[in-house]
């Protein structure tokens, strides 16, 4: 049955066999179909504050991939997790770019795990400014064709909850996103969301930094459509950078989303590319 044809809330666990690993992008070992570009974007009127007492504008160090092609191309803009860096993610960065997508992935100063003095977790309040920032800039570089009008946020941990706040909560949302990812997040607010754009959520069954329940609330409380990709046994970070057999499932079911709600791709194969027996489970609300 058509997807299409599915009742307004639906809630399905998804079944039988697909061998998702061989449906990815082409691997790393073939002739890449993007290139990359780092940018230093100042923002000088806001600072950040270092543990060791510096004090400077907010710099964001922003590595872009960019897909082979003229464009103008969707654009997704990625946050990193605390104490962390946006090459941590670069397999699932890499299959967005092959995808067609411009991806963006900024360093946000003070939560990176290079932070100068150490990580200051506090200044997430800050990032959702930053990767609006971001936005602003990459859409002034001609060059890079980005369409203004198919913009995505996404992100892991920390930064889920960062992507999360700029698409769906009043205090920090940027009317220009369309979509977006947030892979094992909660609420950075912690208030009722506004109606967002589309919302694709995962959440592993393990995951103790942040547990399910979080996850959980977030979805509740989001405006439809919205969509929940459970991983059954998995952890917090593996499933999107080191573990393959979650990872083929989070490549899929992420590109299949973005594509949708981005490009214009098939609802159907955002049901699809979930289908992994035992591993994944998909929710949706339209």
């Amino acid at each position: 049955m058509s997807l299409l044809k599915l009742p307004e809330h639906c809630g399905i666990m998804l079944a039988g066999l697909l061998a998702v690993t061989m449906v990815l992008a082409p691997s790393s070992r073939a002739s890449p179909s993007f290139h990359m570009l780092r940018f230093r974007f100042v923002d000088t009127t806001r600072t950040a504050h270092f543990r060791n007492g510096r004090v400077v504008p907010r710099t964001l160090v922003t590595y872009v991939r960019i897909p082979a092609g003229r464009g103008p191309f969707p654009l997704v803009v990625f946050a990193h997790g605390y104490e962390s860096t946006p090459g941590r993610y670069a397999r699932l960065l890499d299959t967005w770019a092959r995808a067609g997508f411009v991806v963006a992935a900024p360093l946000f100063p003070l939560e990176n795990a290079n932070a100068p003095g150490g990580s200051n977790e506090s200044d997430i309040v800050n990032e959702p400014g930053d990767m609006r920032f971001v936005i602003t800039r990459l859409l002034r570089i001609s060059s890079l064709h980005i369409s203004a009008a198919k913009i995505a946020v996404a992100g892991q941990s920390d930064g889920a909850e960062t992507a999360f706040a700029v698409a769906e909560e009043s205090h920090y949302r940027d009317p220009r996103v369309r979509a977006a990812v947030v892979l094992s997040s909660a609420e950075l607010a912690g208030g009722v969301p506004i109606a967002g754009p589309p919302l694709l959520a995962t959440q592993g069954t393990r995951d103790t930094t942040n547990p399910p329940r979080y996850t959980a609330r977030l979805y509740a409380a989001a405006h439809r459509p919205k969509f929940l990709l459970t991983l059954v046994g998995a952890g917090h970070l593996a499933p999107y950078t080191s573990d393959n057999t979650y990872f083929s499932i989070v490549s899929l079911v992420t590109t299949a989303f973005l594509d949708h709600y981005l490009i214009g791709g098939s609802l159907d194969a955002v049901v699809a590319a979930a289908r992994a027996p035992r591993l994944a489970a998909l929710t949706f609300s339209l």
